[in-house]
């Protein structure tokens, strides 16, 4: 018969067979956690009673208000997806920057990162900008691995710069609030940019002939007419970004509400670029609706999972695995990450978020990591799950809208340099943890143990007097 202290290890490696032979995720978490459950009740680990948790712990996630965040972005990015903003975005950054090798190439990481700030997925930046800027740049001679991997990157920008859905989850598992997920997540957002354009810069300047400008021809006329056509696509994107993210960093809404008011604006740009209809409203609607259930199916499969997994010290288990690694606590994060690294080739990062991520966040709080930071650094980890085979979903939706002439080999080899961007800047945020604390509430800088209060004596008391009562 099996004894408490293996029943973790069992359980995990429980888990990690049913993935292997392709059962649903949320099916394999619920019965893997409730076969132990049960089987841990016979053996006298814990009593049926503990398992009387598990219906307050499924109200607890159906009524939880943060999670009503994720439906909400995620319509407000399947309605933008349909309404033609990323066409007009592309069309106008990439005749401003056509002139100059790389340009194309350029325009399309800014408007990811556009995009990103007001879609929050990446298969709406993905699929837009592989179906509208692939074929020119195949036109006009781009090298065919520069031109797939720089589409497939940019669409990952949205796992990292707010308001990603991965920090809206990442922030429920861990405690900490959405907006300080967001704060944090800014300077890494603007380094994962950088590192993109200067790439594309090397790339322009050590080989051109791969990344060429676009032809005379091709340009349209300089002036206004151009830059009114930018500013067109432009400006209504940034007054979104600024009404969801902006009422969320000044404490004026929840994410939540914020979310709201998101998808009522992306239905106002749709009405604006005279591109809002029924069909539309309706295909954004099954697509969230499709997502919301998938998460919340997963995340009920992971408490089940979770619950059975704490009622047989599953997390003391954890914890003395990672909590002896040596180096403390860059050990641990480097341990960490290369877990994760490696996990993302079979699992999504919905999926990483709610089985592992639970697992690690009491050994960070014990080796004195902050979670916000934490978070961060593990969200920017998952975002390679886009990019590495053999599930990467980038390199999917790429291929799905990819004309034949594009090979198979030429999107996986064309996303290895992105991918060691990615991971480099995992590095750079191990190692310069400022890049996302700075951006984090520093309170008043008031040590409180130097406050003090100076108040009046109490007036003198008449020994004599007589008591008054009212």
């Amino acid at each position: 018969m099996p004894s408490l202290e293996i029943m973790p290890a069992l359980m995990f490696g429980g888990l990690v067979v049913f993935l292997l032979l392709g059962f649903p995720v949320a099916f394999s978490l619920s019965a893997v956690g409730l076969f132990f459950g049960f089987l841990s009740i016979e053996l006298g680990f814990f009593t049926t009673a503990y398992l009387g948790n598990l219906p307050l712990r499924v109200f607890g996630i159906l009524s939880n208000d943060l999670l009503l965040a994720i439906p909400f972005f995620t319509l407000m990015g399947a309605i933008l997806e349909r309404c033609g903003l990323a066409e007009d975005l592309l069309e106008g950054t990439g005749q401003l920057f056509g002139k100059v090798p790389g340009g194309l190439a350029y325009a399309v990481i800014l408007v990811g990162a556009v995009l990103g700030a007001i879609t929050g997925t990446v298969a709406a930046s993905v699929i837009a900008m592989g179906m509208i800027s692939l074929p020119i740049m195949m036109r006009y001679g781009y090298d065919m691995r520069i031109a797939t991997g720089v589409i497939a990157a940019s669409g990952t920008i949205t796992q990292v710069i707010p308001p990603s859905l991965v920090l809206i989850v990442l922030g429920d598992q861990l405690g900490k609030s959405v907006g300080d997920m967001y704060a944090g997540a800014i300077g890494p957002s603007v380094l994962q940019i950088l590192l993109f354009l200067m790439f594309i810069a090397g790339v322009s300047f050590f080989a051109p002939h791969k990344v060429p400008p676009l032809p005379p021809e091709a340009l349209a006329p300089r002036g206004w007419p151009l830059w009114w056509r930018v500013i067109k696509g432009m400006v209504p994107s940034i007054v979104l970004i600024f009404l969801v993210l902006g009422t969320i960093f000044m404490g004026l809404a929840t994410p939540t509400e914020a979310g709201a008011m998101g998808a009522v604006g992306a239905v106002g740009l749709a009405m604006i670029n005279g591109r809002f209809t029924w069909k539309l409203l309706r295909e954004a609607m099954a697509n969230t609706m499709r997502i919301t259930a998938m998460v919340i199916f997963i995340l009920i499969g992971a408490t089940v999972f979770s619950l059975v997994f704490q009622g047989v010290d599953g997390s003391h288990w954890i914890e003395g695995l990672l909590a002896q690694l040596p180096g403390g606590q860059t050990g641990f994060l480097i341990f960490v990450n290369i877990f994760i690294f490696f996990l993302a080739f079979f699992l999504d990062f919905f999926e990483i978020a709610f089985i592992v991520v639970p697992l690690l966040a009491p050994v960070a709080a014990k080796l004195d990591i902050d979670l916000v930071w934490f978070g961060v650094l593990l969200c920017i980890n998952m975002q390679t799950s886009f990019m590495h085979p053999p599930f990467g979903f980038a390199l999917f939706y790429l291929r799905g809208i990819a004309p034949k002439e594009v090979l198979s080999r030429d999107i996986y080899w064309g996303a290895v340099p992105w991918l060691f961007l990615q991971l480099l800047l995992v590095a750079i945020v191990i190692y310069w943890p400022e890049s996302v604390t700075y951006w984090l509430d520093r309170g008043t800088g008031v040590d409180p143990a130097s406050v003090t209060i100076d108040a009046p004596p109490p007036p003198p008391q008449d020994d004599n007097a007589v008591p008054v009562f009212r």
